[in-house]
């Protein structure tokens, strides 16, 4: 069924859907590229792979993914992770810096590039997290770290940047090396205030939205945007959740070079979902109102919000569901990469986002946004040949049982979705066949100097 050894590939007879429209055209492939689309001609020795009803997407690039791996396996590794992105149709995961230990090091980031070896059934970029001491950044750069995240509340001392001179000193760094800088915007004092109140007052999960206001968003937003406009620094605001902060990014926009991301669940979920999910959807930011949602759609629609991610973080389900003294001490966090089109394509169902918004936001800007736009992110000549081939004639169900993440379960379960993913193609071998994935391990860490 795996066809490993065919060079030269020809997708024919498909639509191929681009962040311009959709595009009828035959997508030869040779070996790991793309290496053109055309109308008719130039397969011969090609082996020919019939499209005919088909949609041809670019491999989904999640710009928020944590494996967990090192330091919490029990919750996901590289493995389970991988595995879980590929055959839900993501080809390239950029993997967030907050495990054990966190990334912060030339030697820390050069023990992850190694554990990761082998390992992957998708592509990888890796995160850095940036400290407040003189913590070198160039040589991380240099291996090919694809941004460094600039945490703001919630994170251990060394890495709280909680005001605005910190934020403004790590923009600085990043600047020099040329770099985008994650931002995961919050505010440190808000929540120590809120720590400080009587426990009657904390227990339920309104208790713990009240605890991560809009107010703290939009805060952390406005200082991190403020001190790129004083630094220069390309930064990347993730997370974004509430219609306030929403309002925040649209006032500054323009007067920084800002990209701005949202998850698809809160695209689809607001609070009412801790109703029938409970802890299992208990995550930092807290789902919002109804309200906040719609302004989301909105302005993941007219191009404010640029990037839709997964924050893919799992838990299992009994850690998730064990006694808790607290909502807010439930650990945060849920999984996605895997459920990342469905949902997406659920959106496009509803008529919120079109199948070319889909590749905007989850495939070609965060590809560009972290650096491998040459490589990812866009069916078209000269990239990897990262190819997902969608059935619109068929349907998709979302099952917990499905779900290949050590977490077991998803808050998308039960949800149908009238398409369907049919083959996953990473770099021109086919990985994934109808859910069922390739034995072996393909995946790559990209960025100069760290593939493996």
């Amino acid at each position: 069924m795996f066809d490993e050894n065919t060079p030269r590939k020809a997708f024919r007879n498909g639509t191929v859907i681009t962040s311009a429209g959709p595009v009828r055209a035959d997508v030869l492939v040779e070996g790991d590229k793309i290496l053109d689309l055309v109308q008719e001609g130039g397969f011969e020795g090609a082996k020919e792979i019939d499209c005919r009803g088909k949609l041809l997407l670019p491999g989904l690039v999640d710009a928020h993914v944590h494996f967990r791996d090192p330091g919490m396996t029990e919750k996901e590794d590289f493995v389970s992770g991988s595995t879980a992105a590929i055959v839900g149709g993501v080809t390239t995961a950029l993997i967030m810096p907050t495990d054990e230990p966190y990334t912060a090091s030339e030697e820390d980031f050069a023990d992850k590039v190694a554990l990761a070896s082998r390992r992957l059934r998708c592509d990888i970029g890796l995160q850095v997290a940036v400290r407040h001491d003189a913590q070198s950044l160039r040589p991380m750069r240099d291996r090919g770290a694809v941004s460094f995240e600039v945490f703001t509340a919630d994170v251990p001392d060394p890495f709280l940047h909680d005001d605005l001179a910190k934020v403004q000193r790590a923009l600085e760094r990043v600047a020099k090396v040329h770099a985008v800088a994650g931002i995961s915007p919050g505010d440190q004092s808000l929540l120590d205030s809120w720590s400080q109140l009587p426990l009657s007052q904390r227990i339920g999960f309104e208790d713990f939205c009240r605890s991560r206001p809009p107010t703290a968003e939009a805060m952390g937003i406005a200082r991190a945007m403020t001190a790129a406009i004083a630094t220069g620094c390309a930064i990347h605001i993730r997370q974004v959740n509430s219609r306030l902060g929403v309002e925040v990014i649209r006032r500054l926009r323009d007067l920084c070079d800002v990209s701005v991301e949202t998850t698809v669940q809160c695209l689809l979920f607001d609070q009412h979902i801790y109703e029938t999910k409970g802890a299992l959807a208990k995550g930092s930011p807290p789902f919002r109102t109804a309200e906040d949602v719609a302004a989301l759609r909105a302005a993941a629609k007219d191009g404010v919000i640029d990037i839709v991610a997964t924050d893919h973080a799992p838990h299992t389900i009994s850690e998730k569901e064990a006694a808790y003294e607290t909502f807010a001490a439930i650990p945060g966090g849920m999984p996605g990469v895997q459920t990342l089109l469905p949902a997406m394509l659920k959106l496009v169902e509803d008529g919120v986002l079109s199948l070319s918004d889909v590749v905007q936001v989850s495939a070609e800007r965060p590809a560009k946004r972290f650096g491998l736009g040459g490589r990812k992110g866009t069916v078209a000549k000269g990239h990897d040949a990262d190819i997902l081939v969608v059935d619109p004639g068929r349907s998709t169900r979302i099952r917990n049982a499905d779900q290949i993440s050590k977490a077991g379960y998803t808050l998308f379960d039960g949800m149908e979705v009238q398409m369907a993913l049919e083959q996953v193609y990473l770099r021109g071998q086919l990985a994934v066949q109808n859910g069922e994935y390739a034995p072996g391990f393909r995946g790559q860490v990209l960025g100069p100097g760290a593939s493996t």
